[in-house]
């Protein structure tokens, strides 16, 4: 157990209660990333160490099972389990202080799971030996609204710390030695006598990476990563929506420790069009006719993202009427398409001629419909 779990509130950092589920920790974490990701903060020194501080909680409190034993840990403190006054060793050999006992065994139970020792006997923890995951990698992708409705396949330029590609993540210069620190033997944690029971900490020496390199490679400096840019390619699926996220697993930044990368997480910004809008997997767009059509009837060619159709427009068809075309909207995740609601505009001309105007007079003269008969005047 390293002692930042003993004094860091990594609910407090997510922002959540105790009682999160599993759900509203991915959440919080996903928003709080978009926010304090480096990229998001040019030129805030202190945005780097915020996000650092923000993937080391999530990696603890997404995974049930470390989740549970930096739980036991706090709890076991906040009660004064650890305490060295007021408590110890009785017959029973218990250990506890304001009034609560623990079984050293009990203790041991909690503390093998993330590397506690006892009696100056080392081990390594949990999540050390399964490495550090990665942080997930944000970037943005316009897309035009044809692109949205059809899909397409992006390539994207994505800034961030990413494997070296000159030592491949190593940290070690090409040809030269990587071998394990003499100091930890290769667990990157360090016992740190705390009374009757010893707590772990990074390896001063190997700075808690287990291994000691010859020479350091020239590219990163040892890190194993260097910031640069990628060219990723992504597939958009059909249908996409404005403002959704679309997730390339382990195309984020490398883990530390062997741990697997994190994601790349893909917002995507959808265009306007100028004809087309949507409503759900609905597509929408307004037909403009001609007074005559409206009143007579017509067949008219609607456009549509795929071609055009015919569409019969019956007679008498008011302004703002609307009409379902089956299967010409938007693709559905299930199979199938939406539909496309085509709305009747009839146009109104505002520049007849005195003879177009006489004409109209006329017309109204067959029309015996009082159409404001509704209004009471």
């Amino acid at each position: 157990m390293e002692r930042e779990w003993l004094e860091t509130d990594y609910y407090k950092i997510l922002g959540v209660p105790k009682s999160a589920t599993q759900k509203e920790i991915k959440k919080a974490y996903r928003k709080l990333a978009q926010e304090q990701h480096p990229d998001s903060n040019p030129g805030d020194a202190g945005a780097e160490d915020r996000f650092k501080d923000l993937s080391a909680a999530y990696a603890v409190l997404s995974d049930p099972e470390k989740r549970k034993q930096y739980d036991d840990a706090r709890e076991m403190f906040r009660t004064g389990g650890f305490a060295q006054g007021g408590g110890g060793f009785g017959q029973d050999q218990g250990f506890g202080g304001r009034g609560q006992s623990f079984r050293v065994e009990d203790l041991n139970d909690i503390f093998s799971g993330f590397g506690d020792s006892f009696g100056g006997r080392a081990t390594t923890t949990r999540a050390q030996r399964t490495g550090e995951p990665g942080a997930d990698v944000y970037a943005d992708l316009n897309l035009a609204f044809n692109e949205a409705i059809e899909g397409t396949t992006a390539t994207l330029g994505v800034d961030g710390d990413f494997s070296c590609r000159r030592c491949n993540g190593s940290g070690a210069e090409p040809g030269t030695r990587v071998t394990t620190c003499p100091i930890c033997g290769g667990s990157g944690v360090q016992a740190v006598s705390q009374g009757v029971f010893a707590m772990t900490r990074p390896c001063d020496h190997c700075r808690g990476t287990g291994r000691q390199v010859e020479q350091s490679c020239s590219t990163c400096g040892g890190r194993g990563t260097e910031r640069r840019n990628r060219q990723i390619k992504v597939r958009i699926p059909a249908g996409i929506k404005d403002r959704a996220t679309v997730k390339i697993p382990g195309k984020g930044s490398p883990g530390r420790l062997g741990g697997p990368p994190g994601d790349l997480i893909v917002r995507v910004h959808v265009g306007k069009h100028p004809v087309f809008g949507r409503k759900g997997d609905n597509l929408t767009i307004t037909v403009p006719v001609t007074f005559g059509e409206a009143v007579r009837g017509a067949e008219i060619t609607v456009p549509t993202i795929g071609g055009s159709v015919k569409l019969k427009v019956p007679p008498g068809t008011d302004s703002g009427k609307t009409f379902r075309i089956k299967g010409k909207g938007v693709p559905k995740k299930k199979g199938g398409r939406g539909d496309l609601l085509a709305t009747i505009q009839v146009h109104v001309p505002n520049d007849l001629s005195e003879e177009g105007k006489a004409l109209l007079d006329d017309l109204s003269e067959f029309d015996p419909a009082n159409v404001r008969a509704h209004l009471g005047v």
